[in-house]
């Protein structure tokens, strides 16, 4: 009797040991298997997530058949941990092996977001909230040009205007960074570009300090239509600058009028003064007036050499200028501008 119990008793141990060996077998043959996903997707590991909890969160939505095998096997090599938090996408044929891999290198999603020349801090402000992996912890602020001096102490720069102080690029960042941490990168890339450009600027050039070459530069950003000219449009207006002529930019009559611009600039906003005004007032405006990209900041420091003190609009349609160094060329080219776009618009109208 005792006999036949102790053989039943080796006989049950030796399925059960069979049986795991088979479980484990199919759990380890599953770490090499494709899962379940026939196009990517996104998942998310919380921050504080356990891996048992992250591998079961896979699990329900069916995408690991072996959860236990993949938790059992990440504890067994240390790496359950290891695992980062953030944003992860699962391509169709990625193993549980290899995604655990990717999740303990930390390979989450990388967003983008493009600061576009010659924007306004305005509207870096506004495409910062309506990106919806961007965390907005800023105040909106209801009038602008504003100081913004808060803002720009949280990026440990106190006492410096906001406006034109963010590099225009494209910036990649995971999930869930926050407005003031992309502020601050592309804060640090526009000092760095700018104290370059100021490192190796032209020495003739008439301006003092990094952000007179800041300001400059911001007007030269919206007077530019075309790369090639960038040179010339920053050297015509530094060329003002040094026989004491004022700027008589529009653009900053413009930013000055802020939302009282109408889509035209009038002769009473030419005649009102304002400390953005440079048809009124000599030099430059008080901080620059819009985002100037690298290679404007670059142009402005090392500018073409030029005699030209006018320009307008060509009549090429393709965003070109026409260059004057006397009045007398300037009016004769405004004439020709003039009556190219009354014959363009007598021709629209038959």
């Amino acid at each position: 009797m005792r006999r036949t119990l102790r053989i039943a008793l080796a006989a049950v141990l030796l399925l059960l040991i069979g049986t795991a060996a088979a479980t484990l077998r199919v759990g380890y043959r599953s770490l090499d298997a494709p899962l379940r996903v026939t196009a990517p997707v996104r998942f998310k590991v919380a921050s504080g997530a356990s891996f048992a909890h992250v591998a079961g969160e896979l699990a329900a939505q069916g995408i690991v058949a072996q959860p236990k095998a993949w938790i059992l096997y990440a504890r067994l090599k240390g790496l359950a941990p290891a695992v980062k938090a953030g944003e992860y996408e699962i391509q169709p044929g990625i193993t549980p092996r290899a995604l655990l891999t990717k999740m303990v290198n930390g390979q989450v999603v990388l967003h983008s977001f493009t600061i576009v020349d010659g924007w306004r801090f305005k509207d870096l402000l506004e495409a910062l909230r309506r990106n919806p992996d961007i965390v907005s912890t800023l105040p909106v602020q209801e009038s602008f040009p504003a100081p913004a001096l808060d803002i720009m102490a949280k990026l440990g720069s106190a006492g410096t205007d906001a406006e034109g102080q963010f590099l225009p690029e494209t910036y990649r960042f995971i999930g869930g960074t926050t407005d003031v941490e992309l502020l601050r990168q592309a804060h640090a890339a526009l000092v760095h570009e700018l104290d370059a450009a100021w490192m190796d600027r032209d020495p003739d050039i008439p301006l003092h300090t990094p952000n007179e070459l800041l300001i400059m530069a911001s007007i030269v950003e919206k007077e530019s239509g075309l790369p090639q000219e960038l040179g010339k449009i920053a050297g015509l207006y530094l060329h003002r600058v040094r026989v004491g002529m004022r700027l008589q930019a529009d653009p900053t009559v413009i930013y000055g009028l802020g939302q009282n611009y109408d889509g035209d600039i009038h002769t009473v906003d030419l005649r009102t003064d304002g400390p953005y005004n440079t048809y009124t007032r000599a030099g430059l405006p008080p901080t620059p007036i819009a985002l100037p990209s690298a290679a404007v900041i670059r142009a402005t420091a090392r500018p073409e050499k030029t005699d030209a003190i006018y320009f307008v609009a060509s009549t090429k349609g393709d965003g070109s200028h026409v260059f004057s160094a006397t009045l007398e060329q300037h009016n004769a080219a405004v004439a020709a501008y003039v009556a190219h776009q009354r014959k363009a618009a007598q021709e629209s109208a038959r």
